[in-house]
């Protein structure tokens, strides 16, 4: 009997030997998350290069063949035609609100990457401290 008592005040306040399998779960749930979080990042970071670095508009003849009419907003910030800047997705508050949102992305699949890291770790340190001492 106390061996039991004695197991059982090793294990930190509110906290049972059973709950390691919750910690656990908790950790792989948060893990799916954080790998969500990821590829959420992932697409809007690489929808933010598409629209910054990739050309649109009609195209037009030039010696090297047809190319289109309007730069990315990378190689010309600022479009002298008329029709590159009606394209609401390439002026610059529209790609700063994209940049934003990949920055909120980033930033949350970081944290719950590492809480999921250190849910493991208490998971594993759960289970090393609720075996009893013999």
């Amino acid at each position: 009997m106390a061996a039991d008592e004695a197991a059982l005040e090793a294990v930190p306040a509110g906290t049972a030997p059973g709950d390691t399998g919750k910690t656990g779960r908790d950790a792989r749930r948060i893990e799916g998350w954080s790998i969500a979080w990821m590829l959420l990042a992932l697409a809007v970071w690489g929808w933010f290069a598409f629209l910054m670095f990739a050309d649109y508009g009609p195209e037009v003849p030039s010696y090297q063949g047809t190319r289109s009419l309007c730069r990315g907003p990378f190689f010309e910030p600022w479009p002298q035609e008329r029709l590159c800047r009606s394209e609401e997705l390439r002026q610059w508050p529209s790609l700063l609100g994209i940049l934003a949102l990949a920055a909120v992305a980033t930033v949350t699949a970081a944290a719950t990457t590492v809480y999921a890291k250190v849910l493991a770790r208490l998971a594993q340190g759960e289970g090393s401290l609720a075996k009893p001492q013999g």
